[in-house]
């Protein structure tokens, strides 16, 4: 063991004869140090925006690929709005009854007086059939006491004979003669009776056909229409709500600024949402009485003069104010689908835009057609109404994760 220490003391013995080493080592070592660390933080510096984009949602803007019309040229004035029938009915019961048949279904046309709702009869006829038996009554009660009444007639005149010759006393008349007007007041009473009873069998009456619910309008059921074996009456919902689709027109909001544009029986353009490649001519049909404070509008009805084949309620649309009607010529162009240029960005040396779809953005290649209109007519690309990203970021990549700006 002394050996061992020895032998370990010695080893750290400065050698005071042996040369300095060179310290160029070290040198190149923290030189290569530093230019490791530069290129690691250039390289970092290079890559964090895109590690920040993927990692963190990106602030953007939206446009969207729009349906432009033909008649761009002659457009005053374009508003948005919905599809809204000026003639409905809401149907209800006006007793109380058990619905026992319905002879229609949501969507079909109904002609004015069809019958739509059949209520159980059985409780409204028994009670008719009560009412006229109290009739019958009254009116037997009746007959009986005229009968009654006539015979106390007969015997009072037979009376009063006898009391003239002196041979009854007067009293006794005069109690006949009382006898005979109550007779006469009980004929009054049963015929009232039966006046009131049939009073009630009219009623009771009404109130049966009241229990077939016909439609009084031309129209389509619109909502889905109450079931057979549901109990209804004035109280409840209504049956069903009916809708006179000749009488649909386009509620469209119009800014108070601009109803100088807007002109009473004026031609537009109305294209829906539902069939963007097609367009419809309208007429304006009147502008609202009263405007919105809150959204400074006025709200501006659009009807429709091509046929409304498929348009239903509450359909989105946009309305086109135009300074010139559309003629046949012009209803045949298709409208063209534009992409905003601000939307289009280069990739790999192709042009794409940069769909939103749920929070992330979704690369796609388009095919441009000639400029039009602040963008380019789409070839081939995504549908009209798809939302994309405005001055896409050249960080910007196919699946990253994007909130939009308010703006």
């Amino acid at each position: 063991m002394g050996d061992q220490l020895s032998s370990d003391l010695a080893s750290l013995r400065i050698a005071r004869g042996e040369p300095p080493r060179s310290r160029g080592g070290s040198f190149a070592r923290v030189a290569i140090t530093l230019v490791l660390l530069a290129g690691a933080f250039g390289a970092a510096k290079v890559a964090y925006p895109s590690l920040e984009a993927r990692v963190f949602k990106t602030e953007v803007s939206a446009t969207q690929v729009t349906l432009v019309s033909p008649a761009q040229a002659s457009i005053d004035l374009t508003s948005t709005g919905y599809v809204v029938p000026q003639i409905t009915t809401k149907i209800g019961a006006k007793i109380v009854g058990r619905i026992s048949k319905v002879h229609f279904k949501e969507g079909d046309k109904v002609k004015a007086g069809q019958v739509l709702f059949e209520l159980d009869p059985t409780d409204q006829r028994s009670a008719v059939a009560s009412a006229q038996a109290r009739v019958a009554a009254a009116q037997a009660r009746a007959r009986a006491s005229q009968a009654s009444a006539v015979e106390g007639e007969i015997q009072l005149e037979r009376e009063k004979k006898l009391a003239a010759s002196g041979s009854i006393a007067a009293a006794t008349v005069d109690d006949l003669a009382a006898r005979v007007n109550s007779l006469h007041e009980a004929v009054k009473a049963a015929e009232a009776e039966s006046t009131a009873s049939n009073a009630e069998v009219l009623s009771l009456t009404v109130g049966l056909r009241n229990l077939t619910i016909n439609s009084p309008m031309d129209g389509t059921a619109v909502t889905k229409p109450s079931e057979a074996g549901d109990v209804v009456g004035p109280t409840t919902p209504p049956l069903v709500e009916l809708a006179d689709f000749d009488s649909l027109v386009v509620e469209s909001d119009v800014p108070e600024a601009r109803l100088n544009l807007v002109k009473i029986g004026g031609p537009c353009e109305i294209i829906l949402d539902a069939y963007p490649d097609h367009r419809y001519r309208g007429q304006v049909l009147e502008v609202s009485p009263r405007l919105n404070r809150a959204k400074a509008t006025a709200t501006v009805k659009v009807k429709f003069t091509d046929p409304t084949t498929n348009v239903l309620p509450e359909m989105a649309g946009r309305v086109s104010f135009l300074a010139k009607a559309l003629d046949d010529q012009a209803m045949k162009e298709p409208p063209k689908i534009v992409v905003p240029a601000a939307a289009i960005a280069e990739r790999a040396g192709g042009k794409v835009v940069f769909v939103i779809d749920n929070g992330k953005v979704r690369m796609q290649t388009v095919r441009l057609g000639a400029p039009f209109s602040g963008g380019f007519e789409l070839a081939d690309g995504p549908a009209a109404g798809t939302k994309l990203v405005k001055e896409p970021p050249a960080a910007l990549t196919d699946g990253q994760a994007v909130m939009e700006r308010n703006e």
